[in-house]
């Protein structure tokens, strides 16, 4: 069975979304789990954009390198910085004890700037 590599990377990203809307909805809500998941879900449509250009994917977690791969495909995703700016540390710190606290109003807006990323993503996808 063949697989398509960019269908492979959103499938993951469409289920990162989706447990990250999925745990907005418990009480109360694992704000932590959901920005990483939210962080994640941009990570890997990033990923999808440069597989769907025949670029090998490096095995990072920055979403601002990435960012600048997709920029030198397409410069007016420039425009995405602010919102993998406030995404952009999920990767890790909400992964180790003594971060940031995180409230309710960090884990919507999260979750809006990932549906914003990935929906202007899809145009080159």
């Amino acid at each position: 069975m063949n697989v398509d590599p960019v269908q492979e990377w959103i499938n993951l990203a469409d289920q990162d979304e989706a447990s990250a809307r999925f745990l907005a909805g418990m009480h109360p809500m694992p704000l932590e789990v959901i920005c990483f998941h939210c962080q994640q879900a941009v990570e890997k449509t990033l990923k999808a954009v440069l597989a769907n250009n025949g670029l090998e994917i490096p095995r990072i977690h920055d979403l601002l390198e990435l960012l600048d791969l997709v920029v030198a495909l397409s410069p007016a995703f420039a425009s995405l910085e602010p919102h993998l700016l406030g995404l952009n540390d999920f990767a890790v710190v909400v992964r180790y004890p003594s971060h940031v606290p995180l409230e309710e109003q960090d884990a919507m807006k999260a979750l809006e700037a990932t549906q914003a990323v990935r929906k202007e993503l899809s145009a080159l996808l």
